[in-house]
């Protein structure tokens, strides 16, 4: 290969060299010290001086025009400090024509020199400039190619129930190849449409989930918009989801697939198919209004009890009593009580009600002993960080500030859990007390003041 520019015997070419290993390079032995090697040896048959090295390992050759790296190598191309850029070959360089064109016409336009050692390549003559662009067109058809093959494969490979690549949902893991609950993050995740179907507020479940000391799998704080795609997406009733998004190559930005692309496959579920319409049919109707949802009333009449004049009755802040804000009639909320109380002994019960209860019960009994035990456990890890870090304080081995910024936070989560693990530790004990399922009748329809007459 020849130089683009003579040099003096007396001068010293400075150069830099370019190193992009992919992950997959690496993993086939191309380090990129053996990278470097080579060019080192070249520059030094070539009495070059090596003067900077641009390392952008594991680095995608699609777009590289905007990494830091390659920008600290232009802005030396631009001020002289260096004349000429060694790498491998040309798709350790970029795998984008239009970026390739574009360093060549920058190199040229500052009088320094591409130097290709797989291909050969010297940009300073025409013939070089030809081969450099067919060369580079040659790369990007090579790296569509196999985009467009692993395309191809993924709906095959979603059929298969085999993985796609990243990480596994929350609440699950790859086992096997194959998607299966994971003991930690499962009872986290049922308990987000638990929460969800008591409050119907997805800011509520959030506060709940990081006031109980819960965390994400990278241990941050959840937050909304994570714990609405949590309970939208379908692999927690046991339908995995795959190939219905497409990347719009825009910061990462995706947009749906047609339904029809979509490839479904069945996976162990984490809550019943019940309890996931259930809430997803509340967000369904929310977004559809683009309403908030109405705060929850404190009694459990409020809005079913009727006045005389037909008026809804609610119960003020203020008063111990059911009131018509019509005409002002009242009456105590423990009436009201009592008549439910009389309800209830009329109510009919069957035995496959009983038993339906039972089952129910002993279900949440083991996904509460379940939440209890990620939360215990969850309990023992921060406290072991704590332990850890004060201990490193004793022996100065962290700064008085540094203890500052990493222990509190700590103590704080270890309280929020240490907070809710009495309210959960007698869960136990439910069954103990099975409830009976009854029947609401008529009761439910509404009550009106004139049937408290006399009470």
């Amino acid at each position: 290969m020849k130089s683009a520019k003579a040099v003096a015997p007396h001068e010293s070419k400075q150069v830099g060299i370019w190193i992009r290993v992919s992950t997959e390079d690496q993993a086939r032995g191309e380090s990129p010290a053996h990278h470097e090697a080579r060019a080192r040896n070249y520059a030094e048959s070539k009495e070059w001086q090596v003067v900077e090295v641009y390392h952008l390992e594991g680095v995608s050759g699609k777009a590289v025009m905007d990494h830091p790296e390659a920008k600290r190598m232009l802005a030396d191309i631009k001020r002289g400090n260096i004349t000429g850029l060694i790498f491998s070959k040309l798709a350790r360089l970029a795998r984008n024509t239009k970026e390739l064109l574009e360093f060549s016409d920058f190199f040229k336009d500052h009088d320094a020199d591409l130097i290709s050692l797989g291909e050969s390549i010297d940009t300073s003559t025409p013939a070089g400039r030809l081969f450099y662009t067919v060369t580079a067109a040659t790369t990007q058809f090579e790296r569509e190619e196999i985009a467009s093959r692993v395309a191809a494969s993924v709906p095959i490979r979603a059929k298969l129930g085999k993985p796609l690549g990243g990480a596994a949902p929350y609440g699950y893991q790859w086992k096997d190849k194959k998607l299966a609950p994971d003991l930690k993050e499962a009872p986290i995740r049922r308990l987000m449409y638990e929460l969800f179907l008591e409050h119907k507020r997805i800011r509520t479940v959030t506060r709940l989930l990081n006031e109980q000391g819960y965390r994400t799998r990278v241990g941050a704080k959840f937050s909304p918009n994570t714990v609405d795609r949590l309970i939208r997406d379908p692999v927690a009733k046991g339908t995995r989801r795959a190939n219905y998004t497409k990347s719009l190559g825009q910061k990462k930005h995706w947009k749906l697939k047609p339904e029809k692309d979509w490839i479904l496959t069945p996976v162990e579920a984490i809550v019943s198919e019940e309890l996931w319409e259930q809430c997803n049919s509340i967000l369904e109707v929310r977004t559809a209004n683009a309403k908030p949802v109405a705060k929850k009333t404190k009694q459990l009449f409020a809005g079913f009890t009727f006045c005389e004049c037909g008026t809804k009755m609610y119960v003020p802040s203020n008063l111990p009593k059911y009131y018509c804000q019509k005409c002002h009639n009242k009456f105590l909320i423990t009436d009201l009580e009592i008549v439910f109380r009389e309800q209830l002994k009329s109510f009919l019960f069957s035995p496959d009600d009983i038993t339906r209860a039972l089952e129910q019960t002993d279900r949440t009994i083991r996904e509460k002993q379940e939440q209890l035990g990620v939360l215990q456990n969850r309990q023992k890890k921060v406290r072991q960080n704590m332990d850890k870090i004060f201990q490193l304080y004793l022996d100065e081995r962290i700064s008085a500030d540094l203890f500052g910024s990493q222990y509190p936070p700590l103590e704080t989560q270890a309280k929020q859990m240490e907070d809710q693990i009495p309210a959960r530790a007698d869960v136990s004990l439910i069954g103990q007390y099975k409830p009976l399922p009854f029947k609401f009748g008529g009761f439910a329809k509404g009550i009106r003041a004139a049937d408290l007459a006399g009470k």
